[in-house]
């Protein structure tokens, strides 16, 4: 395999008044396999359509030499509907194509050369040979056809128009294709999607003996720790990069977060020491006579000595130091994430159940004869698209109502949908964030900022200005901003980074109340502790039981995080129909979003 250079160096990308990139340099060594992460909106998709030559930089030089091919895939394919499933092929395989005709037109004219023409003329096609030979272009069509067989679509005609397929189908597609074409350099927006565990297992084993070098935007922490053995962190303009896989961006994190704890602490503790210093050379100010009456005659010790001598000196410079400190503040961390359980049942005690269905029928999506949720129960629900998930989250949450069944509901409910919440454009973020609740909404910014979620520059945007990714972030800080007894997660690792996903689940393991959650994320299903329900054509297939705590332990989980995971595995109970509590909401509590 060639040598593929890859560098940028003070890349600047900006859309209208919005900077994405700024001034950003950093280089990939050949044969590395480079995690690309961020936030939605970040501007990771728009990294690699730089790399991959599909846009072109405001400022500054892309380098990219890849003798051995590059191959780019988009998040969409960018054909007709009319376009037909070997159209998608060709595009993918395009430089093979053309490597081919190359070979044909060379072989063809081979015929009327002789002499010295001929032999250059041999040369020539022996070179375009060996190029198509060195990316096995005689074996492409038979690749694309194993890695449509590896990503779940076998036997897939080629004369299939791709308006007949399903978005998930044309992603893979064009997934196939891309790989098929075995170039130097892989440039992939988002693989993962719509591949199920096996087709993504299959992804990662061809990706780890792929011998060019990859680069791959993705949410999959899984795929991260399987495959990647550099990470690229894109966020507020800049591109931070880290080695040693994922594990090494998590121990990176964690020292980063242990290092600012520990300048915040120092800083205190250096502006507590000045203030004293200040407090008792003041003290020793005040003791010191204003007059001393023999002083002027300079008799030895007892010669007078200026206010401004000694005591005096050291308060100035203990001033100066304050005056210092506090004009260059040292922020802390922002806290970690907690959702808070308001535990509305008898006394402090856990409520037995926080929600209740019986006999739950909405159309032909979902059919659920009876579920009670207990207090403290963790309940993870999977299943295939069109399963049903998302219904049942909705009724629990009082946002649907069933066509038939009883709904009960204790206490407050929070919800985090895995759709767009559609917020008033004109909102600033502080208005949104206190949307609702009581309270002027400036008094509430430090609160939101104390989350972490958006930065004081956010504070002056309005909903409109702000990226899907910030949007949801704004529905995650109203969301543990208020106490809940139930909270509903639908795909609650949408669009968020890896490194707030990690501070999630944190969250949720320390959370005492009840829970339930809705993920395609494999490593949140692989650490889950509680009650496993699945779905299937909306009817409850199975419902057990679900990984013990020290099973979700093994991975990088926090060991505050695992303690509380072991002490909390939650057992679930399915009853049968019974009798109706007395007390509770019918269909649905009021949400704290």
């Amino acid at each position: 395999m060639l040598t593929a250079q890859l560098a940028l160096h003070n890349v600047t990308r900006r859309y209208d008044d919005r900077v994405v990139l700024d001034a950003v340099s950093f280089t990939v060594r050949p044969g590395e396999k480079a995690g690309i992460i961020g936030d939605n909106g970040a501007g990771k998709s728009t990294l690699l359509r730089l790399l991959a030559g599909a846009d072109r930089p405001d400022n500054g030089e892309v380098t990219v030499i890849a003798p051995g091919g590059i191959g780019y895939l988009a998040q969409s394919l960018a054909l007709p509907p009319e376009a037909t499933v070997q159209d998608a092929i060709d595009l993918a395989l395009a430089d093979l194509r053309e490597l081919e005709s190359r070979m044909r037109d060379a072989e063809t004219a081979l015929r009327s050369l002789a002499g010295t023409e001929l032999v250059a003329a041999m040369e020539t096609y022996a070179g375009l040979v060996s190029r198509y030979e060195a990316r096995e272009g005689y074996a492409a069509d038979t690749r694309v056809d194993i890695a449509l067989h590896g990503l779940g679509l076998p036997a897939l005609e080629r004369t299939r128009a791709l308006g007949t397929l399903s978005g998930g189908e044309r992603s893979r597609l064009a997934l196939a294709a891309t790989l098929a074409s075995q170039p130097e350099l892989l440039l992939l927006d988002e693989p993962t999607n719509d591949l199920d565990d096996q087709a993504v297992s299959w992804l990662e084993a061809h990706l780890r003996a792929h011998r060019g070098t990859v680069l791959a935007v993705t949410h999959d922490r899984e795929f991260l720790d399987r495959v990647t053995t550099t990470i690229l962190e894109v966020g507020d303009g800049a591109v931070t990069r880290f080695g040693d896989g994922y594990g090494g961006y998590l121990a990176a994190k964690a020292a980063e977060r242990r290092r600012r704890i520990q300048e915040y602490e120092d800083w205190r503790a250096e502006l507590a020491r000045s203030r004293r210093m200040a407090a008792a050379n003041a003290v020793r100010l005040d003791a010191i006579p204003r007059k001393a009456p023999m002083a002027k005659f300079g008799h030895g010790a007892f010669r007078a000595r200026g206010r401004d001598h000694g005591a005096m000196g050291r308060i100035r410079n203990a001033k100066e130091r304050i005056e210092r400190l506090t004009g260059s503040p040292v922020a802390p961390p922002p806290d970690p994430l907690v959702f808070a359980a308001s535990i509305t049942g008898a006394g402090s005690q856990t409520p037995e159940a926080t929600a209740e269905l019986t006999g739950i029928r909405v159309a032909d999506r979902l059919h659920v004869p009876s579920l009670r949720i207990g207090g403290a129960q963790r309940i993870l629900v999977t299943g295939p698209n069109g399963a049903g998930k998302t219904t049942l989250v909705r009724v629990l949450a009082g946002e649907l109502q069933p066509d038939d069944g009883t709904v009960r509901t204790h206490g407050r409910i929070g919800y985090l949908r895995q759709e767009e919440v559609p917020w008033p454009p004109d909102l600033t973020v502080p208005q949104a964030f206190a949307h609702g609740r009581a309270g002027d909404p400036d008094e509430r910014a430090d609160e939101l900022l104390s989350l972490g979620l958006f930065r004081p520059a956010d504070l002056r945007l309005r909903m409109g200005e702000l990226s899907y990714g910030q949007r949801r972030r704004m529905e995650l800080a109203r969301l543990v901003s208020e106490p809940v007894d139930l909270l509903l997660l639908d795909e609650p690792t949408n669009h968020f980074s890896p490194a707030l996903v990690e501070e999630l689940e944190d969250a949720l393991a320390e959370y005492p109340g009840a829970v339930v959650i809705v993920t395609h994320d494999r490593r949140m299903r692989a650490r889950f502790t509680g009650t496993h329900l699945e779905l299937r054509a909306g009817r409850v297939a199975q419902l057990r039981e679900a990984g013990p705590a020290a099973h979700a332990c093994t991975s990088s989980v926090s060991p505050a995080a695992c303690t509380a995971l072991r002490r909390r595995a939650a057992v679930a109970t399915a009853v049968g129909p019974g009798p109706q509590p007395s007390a509770g909401q019918p269909r649905g509590g009021p949400s704290s979003t």
